[in-house]
């Protein structure tokens, strides 16, 4: 039996993400200054991917 084209995968595409994973949010508000060290992680601010 073959498998439709549509559900093939194609390891050579790699999407850029739009969403950080936590601690990533967590490394680039260090970075800018907006978390501060011993500032409480939850309700971390919105952040964007940097392009």
């Amino acid at each position: 039996m073959s498998r439709h084209s549509s559900l093939k995968s194609n390891d050579n595409i790699t999407v850029k993400r739009s969403v950080l994973k936590r601690f990533e949010r967590i490394d680039l508000l260090k970075k800018t200054g907006k978390l501060k060290a011993g500032q409480k992680v939850w309700g971390l601010p919105k952040t964007k991917v940097a392009a």
